[in-house]
């Protein structure tokens, strides 16, 4: 990745590890130790059923040896689950990186990253909410011209696609302020928020002035279900691909890059580009993972990020720097050339005091989570993760890896992308099988990782104190059930 010139920069770091791995041997120990006496009592237990007679009743022979079988059968079930659960906790790790080195090695000269934010329904998903998590990203401590931004639209919604043109031109304000000022959080709802009280320079009642203008145009359309006719010919060219018979669940694919930010133009925004697949009735388009294989293909042909970061619409960024953070790890010399993604913890803004729904999944991502980095890494969730982009289309651990291109040979034709997210493209190929996301499971995620961890490689999990991104969690028990019975 490094350019010629800069060899010998590079070799004058090399030693120095772009992250270390840390283990707490106090806190291990106890908990080892706690688990052996554990272990031991379940053992004797087990003894004790087996080996102690049954007192027998003669009034009561079969129920007192009925009881004595489901005591015996739910004793070895639920030892064996304690058993097992221990594996992700018996060896915890923490992973700590350091950015100030991959600034002093790489410099701006960092891989391209292409980030998939993918939404599905307008009204479930508003489109304010999901143009605040494109500006998050998109403000990301990156290179522009290295970062690209795609948003999948699985519904097909003109709102949305308005909502995102709007997005575009507000960023053209947005990403500049943020880097120029060093703003956190860079999702602009959450940090005008946090500004509510007052703003401390002009700039920033500029910026905050603009972005209710956009909030209310972007708003007052939602309410409506009407895209102005200013805006219509504003964005033509995006408009013109809906056709009067185009439904959710029934269109051609619909593609326009807002903004190119891509190397030799001046523009200070990454790319912005906006993807809606071609769906119809009588072809199964695999939900959240078919959007996801037609963002890697259409992707490779307009940026073609060597690292790909997937978000769900309500999950913003709220540390710029996590993308350097995980190529501290993706990068490391020596320990990161096996490790295929790096995923980050789920966190939530909206959680209740109590937490009543269990909504942060603490024992999951403060434990369990840190004790699988330690055997070979975490699973994939599905948001939050970075992953090397030739991995995830089917690379396996030891194969030589296709270098980047100094200056890449961009298509654009149009029409010649839109057929990547066709519905027929993946007929008879490894789609969904052996390369891209796995279909077939509603834990497409899952499936999917321990599929790259079947082909030789290993995952990394990172937990930093300020959270990576931050989304919204379900507020009441119906919401709960809905998404656990999507789970």
């Amino acid at each position: 990745m490094m350019r010629k010139g800069d060899d010998r920069f590079r070799a004058v770091h090399e030693d120095e590890p772009l992250f270390i791995t840390g283990r707490r041997t106090g806190r291990v120990i106890a908990y080892r130790v706690f688990s052996a006496s554990v272990f031991f009592c379940i053992c004797w237990i087990w003894l004790y059923r087996v080996t102690a007679p049954v007192e027998v009743d003669e009034n009561r022979t079969g129920l007192v040896r009925f009881v004595w079988l489901v005591m015996l059968v739910t004793e070895i079930w639920f030892g064996l689950y304690w058993i097992v659960m221990q594996s992700p906790r018996w060896n915890p790790v923490w992973r700590f990186t350091f950015t100030d080195r991959l600034s002093r090695r790489y410099g701006d000269d960092l891989p391209r990253l292409d980030v998939f934010v993918c939404t599905a329904d307008p009204v479930i998903e508003p489109p304010l909410m999901v143009v605040n998590t494109v500006l998050s990203v998109a403000a990301l401590d990156y290179p522009p011209e290295k970062l690209a931004v795609y948003l999948s639209d699985d519904g097909g919604s003109e709102l949305t696609f308005y909502a995102l043109a709007e997005a575009a031109e507000f960023a053209k304000v947005w990403v500049p302020y943020c880097k120029r000022f060093n703003v956190e959080p860079r999702s602009p709802a959450a940090y005008l928020t946090c500004k509510a009280s007052g703003f401390d320079s002009a700039e920033t009642e500029e910026v905050a002035r603009l972005y209710k203008e956009m909030a209310a145009r972007i708003e007052t359309a939602a309410r409506l279900g009407i895209i102005p006719d200013e805006a219509r010919l504003k964005y033509g060219d995006g408009f013109s691909q809906w056709d009067s018979h185009a439904t959710r669940r029934n269109h051609g694919t619909i593609l326009q890059i807002l903004v190119d930010g891509r190397k030799g133009n001046t523009v200070t925004v990454p790319t912005l580009v906006y993807l809606s697949r071609e769906k119809r009735p009588e072809h199964h388009h695999h939900f959240k993972a078919g959007s996801m294989n037609a963002l890697i293909r259409v992707s490779s042909k307009i940026t073609c990020g060597r690292i790909i970061l997937n978000l769900d619409c309500d999950m913003y960024s709220n540390n710029s720097k996590s993308a350097r953070d995980a190529l501290c790890i993706l990068l490391d010399e020596k320990e990161g050339k096996k490790i295929a993604f790096v995923q980050f913890p789920q966190c939530f803004e909206n959680l209740t005091k109590n937490d009543l729904y269990a909504s942060m999944m603490r024992v999951g991502y403060d434990v369990e989570f840190n004790g699988l980095d330690g055997n070979g890494g975490p699973l994939y969730i599905g948001t939050g993760c970075f992953h090397r982009r030739d991995v995830i289309c089917g690379r396996k651990y030891g194969e030589v890896e296709v270098e980047e291109e100094e200056e890449s040979e961009y298509i654009s034709e149009t029409e010649m992308i839109k057929a990547l997210a066709s519905c027929t493209y993946e007929e008879n190929s490894q789609w969904g099988k052996e390369m891209g996301v796995k279909y077939g499971c509603p834990a497409e995620d899952v499936i999917t990782g321990l599929g790259i961890k079947c082909r030789g490689w290993k995952s990394a999990y990172l937990n930093p104190k300020k959270k990576a991104f931050v989304g919204v969690a379900p507020t009441n028990l119906h919401q709960m059930l809905v998404q656990q019975r999507r789970w």
